[in-house]
């Protein structure tokens, strides 16, 4: 059975991304490397990322609903497509990227999530 590993990630919208992202580095001391993208270091090999986005940006889902999505990674996600397939969820077509394969799914409150297979 495939599974969750930790969290890769977390989404934040925001009417303001860049405040947003300033407001978590000045007050919480999150350094944002890559524009509205924080990568925080584990004690191990793993990382999260942190981000904001628009508050109308799709990325997150629901616009009119969900303010934040959750990244999780998982530690095969060909499986765990399967797994969420065979209890009848739908995911979007995997995708591959320079930092690992991704997909999409939504859960029984229809809260858009990501699955992340690190490389």
């Amino acid at each position: 059975m495939a599974r969750v590993l930790g969290i890769g990630g977390v989404f934040l919208r925001s009417v303001d991304p860049t405040a947003l992202a300033a407001w978590y580095r000045d007050v919480l001391g999150i350094e944002f490397a890559d524009g509205p993208f924080a990568i925080l270091a584990g004690d191990d090999d793993s990382y999260a990322v942190l981000a904001t986005f628009e508050s109308d940006s799709d990325y997150i889902g629901d616009p009119a609903r969900q303010q934040v999505m959750v990244n999780f990674r998982v530690d095969d996600l060909a499986s765990m497509v399967e797994q969420l397939s065979a209890a009848g969820a739908h995911t979007e077509a995997i995708i591959d990227e320079s930092n690992g394969r991704f997909t999409w799914t939504f859960d029984v409150d229809g809260n858009r999530i990501e699955l992340w297979e690190p490389n």
